[in-house]
């Protein structure tokens, strides 16, 4: 699975796994601890509690970040 989405209400996050090296800068920058190193690539796993705030679209350097509201 090269695409993984995670989906709340309102937000859907899409990680494009082939780009994510885990860097760890979607981790780093969110103020409300949605992502996760699991494995080695990143995951939305607290989506419920994403603010939409697009800071880790801007911050992942391989841009394998896709969110809804950005």
């Amino acid at each position: 699975m090269a695409v993984k989405e995670f989906k709340s209400e309102n937000v859907t996050i899409k990680i494009d796994y082939e780009k994510c090296t885990g860097s760890g800068e979607c981790v780093r920058v969110c103020p409300s601890s949605v992502y996760e190193l699991v494995d080695g690539k990143s995951a939305a796993n607290n989506i419920e509690e994403c603010i939409e705030c697009c800071a880790c679209v801007s911050a992942c350097p391989n841009e394998a970040i896709e969110h809804s509201s950005c």
